[in-house]
């Protein structure tokens, strides 16, 4: 671009900013003014021939457009556009009615080709033509587009909360970041807007072909009323002017009316995002051999019959059959070329240490049919969805996982998959590629056609649905998600669960060594010199064990400096570490909020733990008493979370740990807190209290 181009498109900027934003409260102001003030018949040619090239525009975009969002703002450009043709209609009324009895030009010249040339003067032509397309528009095209605009909002709306869900579902698998999911929110509330907008703006278009007929009646028997009254025209002369200048009146305003009518009916019947709608209808209507050749076929039966036109059948059967055979001899796509496995080694070789393969730190076993989901050829994303699990566990946990090692195992099922950690089986399941599974978070009793499951990281309830299920499923409630999620979600479930175990020596080395780079004071004087390696790794397997994060590794590694004086027992250290880090484990419990529902223990029976766990020089808890503690913790954790509150058992500072160790086994969600570990800025209200059995 020039420097004087640039300087021009600098200085009016602000003149074209203002143009774009003043476009619509203009376009408003005209279609007043068309209606109040008298327009001569040259202006009336300029806006009619605008109006026909918007209709052709909005038309154009439909057609070409990938989704219906892409065109958000037609319900708004539909409400424009009639009101145009509308305000239209009324000028040129006046023009007619005012001016008619001067000659066919009256009205400009647009009105009068559409009078002569379209329709041929004849005006009964004219009427003909115009109740035929009224008839097209109004019945066929506007009733379709309005049932299906309306379906398609209420079916919108009731799967709202299945895809927010299915939203929520990716961003907890790690599959998408915030960002991603803020998008997908606002695109699922988006698209029930649309819907919901285009239901109502349909009615536009019904309403516009409703004033259509009424304006040429109106037309017809006024200008007959004032061709003969005021001007003294016989009944024949008010006939070749006023009613051929009413009928091309209403042509003129139809004709682009039609063409908004099948715009609209062009967006809400798109379905598919891959393709523009004329490259969907030819990829999927001329790609079969098959159909070609068998209209072909017909087509040239049919042209064989005594008295058909021979020459118009025949040609067009042999254009549908060399189309055939083009596409039944088109040669396959080219498959990508495989690298040759190098060749085994002698069955007789001596072995090496190169025959001791290192077991999977963390690894992924597929069944063949699972294959293809990582095979990027073949558009699998399991890759990537590994990818953002171990992103989104390093940013939330605070240490980078060890890579999964994803390999193909013939022993599994098909669609079987195994996750192994250090080389043992931590979780299996089930994925099916293609299909989806639909997961009810709970109450939901509509019934699905599919194949019932569980969920394979939670447990819940599901299906196995196929696509066509899958806007049904997400109506009335469920969480549907792809294969690729499934396995993603129960990975990073599974992550969560064996956080401790999956922070190595190699890992805690790294995180140290990441430390130093951000604090080298800070860690240089802790580790190694006051604490060991060894003994950081376990304090922070000991927090991870608990489920507390250690994002804030500054705070923990300051705690290590405050207490490693005194003692370098790692489960004190964790202890103290805890009370350090508990604003983070009340948010991390509870969120934001700043009273704290909590459950406690009856003072009896707490006497009893206390005597029992708070020293080891104390009297062995009885295995009774601690069966029927451990049994009455997770019934009342579970009332508790079906509320809607977060299980939390607050227990005095001694036996915190021996509680969290007796409860863990069959109440993992159950968090255990100290009477240190509330925060000053923090209230607590008691809620259920453990007496012995479920209250």
């Amino acid at each position: 671009m020039s420097p004087m181009l640039a300087s021009l498109q600098r200085s009016l900027g602000p003149y074209t900013s203002f143009a774009k934003g003043a476009a619509a409260p203009i376009l408003v102001i005209a279609v007043l003014a068309m209606m109040v003030l008298p327009l001569p018949p040259a202006l009336l040619d300029v806006f009619f021939t605008v109006n026909i090239a918007i209709a052709l525009m909005v038309m154009m975009v439909a057609a070409y457009m990938l989704r219906p969002l892409d065109f958000a703002a037609f319900p708004a450009v539909l409400l424009l556009t009639t009101l145009l043709r509308l305000s239209l209609n009324v000028a040129s009324t006046r023009v007619v009615l005012m001016e008619g009895h001067s000659g066919p030009g009256a009205a400009g010249a647009v009105i009068e080709a559409f009078g002569h040339f379209l329709i041929g003067g004849n005006f009964g032509v004219g009427l003909i033509v115009f109740l035929i397309l009224v008839v097209i528009n109004f019945v066929v095209i506007t009733k379709g587009a309005e049932r299906i605009a309306e379906v398609s909002a209420r079916f919108a709306l009731d799967a709202m909360p299945g895809k927010q869900m299915a939203v929520d579902a990716d961003l907890n698998a790690g599959t998408i970041d915030e960002k991603e999911a803020k998008r997908r929110r606002a695109e699922v509330s988006e698209e029930a807007d649309f819907y919901g907008s285009m239901d109502g703006a349909s009615k536009f278009v019904r309403g516009d072909a409703v004033a259509g007929i009424l304006i040429l009646l109106i037309n017809l028997i006024g200008g007959f009323a004032i061709g003969m009254l005021q001007h003294g025209l016989s009944a024949g002369q008010a006939a070749d002017t006023y009613v051929l200048l009413a009928v091309g009146d209403a042509l003129v305003a139809q004709i682009p009316g039609l063409l908004i009518s099948v715009a609209a009916a062009m967006v809400v019947t798109r379905v598919g995002k891959e393709h523009d709608l004329g490259r969907q209808i030819v990829q999927q209507m001329f790609i079969s051999p098959r159909v070609l050749g068998i209209a072909a076929t017909i087509l040239g039966v049919l042209g064989a019959i005594p008295g058909m036109p021979h020459t118009v059948f025949l040609s067009i059967a042999a254009v549908l059959a060399y189309g055939s055979w083009m596409l039944a001899h088109k040669p396959p796509p080219a498959e990508p070329e495989v690298a040759a496995a190098d060749a085994a080694p002698a069955g007789d070789g001596e072995a090496s240490w190169d025959d001791l393969q290192p077991v999977d730190q963390l690894g992924l076993e597929l069944g063949y049919r699972l294959i293809a989901l990582v095979d990027k050829t073949r558009q699998g994303d399991l890759l990537n969805r590994i990818k953002g699990v171990r992103k989104k566990f390093a940013q939330e946990v605070g240490f980078l996982p060890p890579a999964v090692h994803v390999r193909d195992n013939l022993e599994l099922k098909p669609s079987g998959y195994r996750i192994t950690l250090r080389g043992v089986i931590v979780g299996e399941g089930e994925a099916f590629p293609g299909m989806f599974l639909a997961i009810n978070p709970g109450g939901i009793t509509t019934p699905l056609i599919g194949t019932a499951t569980t969920d394979p990281a939670f447990g819940l309830p599901a299906h196995w649905i196929d696509d066509r299920q899958k806007e049904a499923a997400q109506m009335a409630g469920f969480t549907v998600v792809d294969s690729e999620t499934v396995m993603a979600t129960h990975l990073s479930h599974l992550m969560q669960v064996q956080a401790s175990r999956l922070l190595s020596r190699t890992e805690t080395q790294q995180l140290v060594d990441h430390v130093a780079k951000l604090a080298p004071k800070l860690i240089e004087e802790v580790v190694p010199k006051m604490v060991s390696i060894a003994v950081f790794q376990k304090v922070l397997q000991l927090l991870l064990d608990e489920g507390v994060h250690i994002r804030d590794i500054r705070t923990i590694v300051e705690s290590l400096a405050e207490h490693a004086v005194n003692t370098t027992d790692p489960a004190e250290l964790a202890k103290r570490i805890r009370v350090a880090l508990s604003p983070a484990i009340v948010q991390q419990i509870y969120g934001p909020t700043r009273e704290l529902n909590v459950i406690a223990i009856d003072p009896a029976l707490e006497r009893l733990l206390v005597q029992a766990l708070g020293n080891s020089n104390g009297p062995a808890l009885d295995p009774g008493v601690a069966d029927m503690f451990t049994r009455t913790a997770a019934e009342v954790a579970l009332k508790q979370e079906e509320t809607g509150v977060p299980a939390c058992l607050l227990v005095p500072d001694p036996i915190r740990s021996a509680i969290a160790r007796l409860v863990r086994r069959v109440a993992p969600r159950l968090q255990v807190l100290a009477h240190s570990e509330i925060p000053e800025t923090h209230t607590i209200r008691i809620g259920p209290i453990l007496r012995g059995a479920a209250t």
